[in-house]
């Protein structure tokens, strides 16, 4: 069973490619720009997956992560592939608390309007497939937050997230291909935690001096406190999401 992956460049499509084995084909910017929808169909049709892994997205670029979704979307139905679409937490903000599938999407920023409208195109053009919420990954000192880690900041004390472990991730998304789950799940981590927290614990695993995370209060626009709940994803899943307190070492 072939696995093509969208993103397949970045932390998360990497781990997904490890983990598939050589059954996955890992696609970058350079093998289709989502942007083309005719690049994107002749990627697919090449490649003929059974499933497809949609993890590609930029947080500054709409066409890439909405319209982009959806001529992967469209891409996958025309070719009769199964499809997960990764999405994210920060199609939320507001009132702080916690999400679960139900929750209508509540953008604050332009990336989280940007994933919502994605999800919209997903479950439009492929009623099938999963839309796959996350929250922040967590990997190796290559992927996005533990490379701000390293280079020192300030992290917020106020900002709550559900970090996942990005093996953790991949295998939850490929059981998810496996399955016949379709819409909306929540593949976060158990625990609740600050981006400060989040950042201390990410520094002691990888030996970075403590001075360089900065605690700080968010001033910035959008949600500073958004926790999926996963209760309903996880009891279906074997794989478990294991929370932040426990895959990483205590600050």
């Amino acid at each position: 069973m072939t696995v093509l992956i969208f993103g397949g460049t970045g932390g998360l499509g990497g781990e997904l490619a490890r983990q598939a084995g050589p059954r996955a084909v890992a696609a970058g910017r350079r093998d289709a720009d989502l942007r083309d929808r005719a690049a994107v169909f002749a990627l697919v049709a090449r490649v003929a997956p059974a499933v497809i892994i949609n993890a590609a997205y930029r947080q500054d670029d709409w066409v890439v992560t909405a319209d982009g979704a959806g001529h992967v979307a469209a891409a996958a139905v025309a070719a009769g592939a199964r499809l997960v679409h990764v999405s994210s937490d920060a199609v939320f903000s507001g009132a702080p608390g916690r999400y679960d599938e139900t929750c209508v999407p509540v953008p604050g920023t332009v990336y989280g309007a940007a994933k919502a409208a994605a999800e919209t195109a997903v479950r439009a053009v492929d009623p099938g497939a999963v839309v796959a919420r996350t929250s922040l990954i967590v990997g190796g000192p290559g992927t996005v937050i533990a490379a701000r880690v390293h280079a020192g900041g300030v992290f917020f004390t106020d900002d709550v997230r559900c970090p996942v472990e990005v093996g953790d991730l991949a295998a939850a998304l490929l059981e998810l291909a496996g399955s016949g789950q379709a819409g909306i799940c929540h593949v976060a981590g158990a625990d609740a935690v600050s981006r400060f927290e989040l950042a201390a614990r990410i520094a002691r695993r990888d030996g970075v001096p403590a001075s360089k995370v900065v605690a700080g209060m968010r001033t910035a626009a959008g949600a500073g406190d958004v926790q999926l709940d996963c209760t309903a994803t996880q009891a279906r899943l074997r794989v478990v999401l294991r929370g932040a307190r426990t895959f990483l070492p205590a600050p």
